[in-house]
């Protein structure tokens, strides 16, 4: 899986760059890519429920993090930069769409799909469950505590970001 090991190494230099680097902003943008490289590797790993979970997380938590990090004006604005983060942004969404394409071309198509477990409740979560929505049947029968604990977290990483962005003041 020679995928994994470049995602991995990616987010090895991440983490380096995060360390070493002198501005506070640059270091959380490294952090968040060490969490995107996560949710890759996650994605890689047929865990497509982790990985959405990650990228929540790993959302929220950059949400955070750079609201403690930078002051109300945006730096870019005021030194003149904006030029070459607006064409930096745009070559990064090329980058971003190419690659997209193929993975979203190698998809397998709709009812056709690659895991024994999703075949096995495809072909039975009606049976077994008796739901006539197989999404459902899967979330709340077969994998009910999974769900929980993704739910958990998600409402964990919710009530976080709420109470760094609640505006401090009396209460009435």
């Amino acid at each position: 899986m020679i995928e994994l090991n470049l995602i991995l190494i990616f987010m090895i230099l991440a983490a380096l760059v995060a360390v070493e680097i002198k501005d506070l902003l640059s270091s959380v943008v490294a952090v968040g890519a060490v969490g995107l490289g996560l949710s890759l590797a996650f994605l890689l790993l047929k865990a497509p429920d982790l990985a959405i979970t990650q990228l929540v997380v790993e959302i929220l938590c950059l949400i955070i993090l750079i609201r403690a990090t930078i002051k109300k004006d945006l730096p870019f604005s005021t030194s003149g930069r904006w030029l070459f983060n607006t064409i930096s942004t745009l070559i990064f969404m090329a980058i971003f769409l190419f690659f997209a394409y193929f993975a979203i071309k190698d998809l397998p198509k709709m009812g056709e799909p690659l895991i024994k477990v999703s075949k096995f409740y495809l072909e039975r979560g009606k049976d077994l469950t008796g739901a006539t929505n197989l999404v459902s049947s899967v979330i709340l029968d077969f994998r009910a505590y999974d769900t929980l604990g993704e739910a958990t977290v998600l409402f964990t990483a919710v009530i976080g970001v709420l109470a760094v962005l609640r505006k401090v003041g009396k209460i009435h």
